[in-house]
């Protein structure tokens, strides 16, 4: 059992912006009382308890869950009842009014995002640490998300447009539609230096498991890093995964 496990969340431990199933609720407070969990996406913090931290067991044993929002940006851990940041690395307001800027003009020049048109929810969302455009809205449903972008061609042009007009930041693909951005050099990679850092632990000996593990996907940051990875492509091949690391 490593020491530590690190999971993506969309795609990985539930569908994209949904919350954990029962069955894995159930999994993820079991592995709890064997090991360090922790959860890294780019989604805020609010995001994370309502997706994980809500669908755990009463009894879970939340002094051994970390909570890693914005692409890695924080981390958060429980003590004394709450969830106590450990740091995070901020944009000011002027930074993500610059970044909001760069969206607009991207979106136009590309031709990839009509911002006059509807969309579910908003569109570009400031979370502290992290500047998020979603092409269809926070809050499309997962068909849409689905056959928005499958093979990852549109958010491509959008990273490479959004980095030629934001050298000074990290550009990196979100979910299913979504691009974040954050101070440069900060990504998964960063969250999980961190967080071995905090907690002492060999980078080489945590496990990290994701459903982008590739060239280009959101979970590629963690390559650069010594951390021994393993792929899945659905909660459900997480779901199996994590039984076969229980004790039977």
């Amino acid at each position: 059992m490593p020491p530590l496990i690190m999971f993506d969340l969309d795609q990985t431990l539930a569908e994209s912006k949904q919350a954990l199933t029962p069955h894995i609720g159930r999994l993820v407070g079991e592995l709890l009382r064997q090991t360090k969990v922790a959860v890294i996406s780019g989604g805020a913090l609010p995001q994370f308890l309502k997706q994980v931290v809500a669908q755990l067991p009463p009894d879970a044993k939340l002094e051994n869950l970390y909570l890693l929002p914005t692409s890695g940006a924080a981390l958060y851990k429980w003590m004394h009842g709450l969830w106590c940041k450990v740091y995070e690395e901020r944009l000011n307001e002027a930074e993500a009014a610059r970044i909001k800027e760069a969206i607009l003009v991207v979106a136009k020049e590309t031709g990839l995002i009509n911002f006059s048109t509807p969309a579910f929810g908003e569109r570009i969302e400031y979370r502290g640490s992290e500047v998020t455009l979603s092409a269809l809205g926070q809050q499309a449903p997962l068909d849409a998300k689905r056959t928005w972008d499958p093979d990852k061609s549109k958010r491509r042009i959008l990273q490479q447009a959004l980095a030629t007009r934001l050298p000074e930041f990290s550009i990196g693909m979100g979910g299913a539609t979504s691009i974040d951005i954050t101070k440069k050099g900060i990504d998964k990679a960063y969250g999980i230096t961190k967080i071995a850092e905090h907690l002492q632990l060999p980078v080489h000996e945590m496990l990290y498991i994701g459903d982008q593990l590739e060239k280009g996907g959101n979970d590629e940051a963690a390559l650069r890093t010594p951390i021994r990875t393993y792929a899945v492509k659905s909660p459900s091949e997480t779901a199996f995964f994590i039984t076969s690391l229980l004790p039977k």
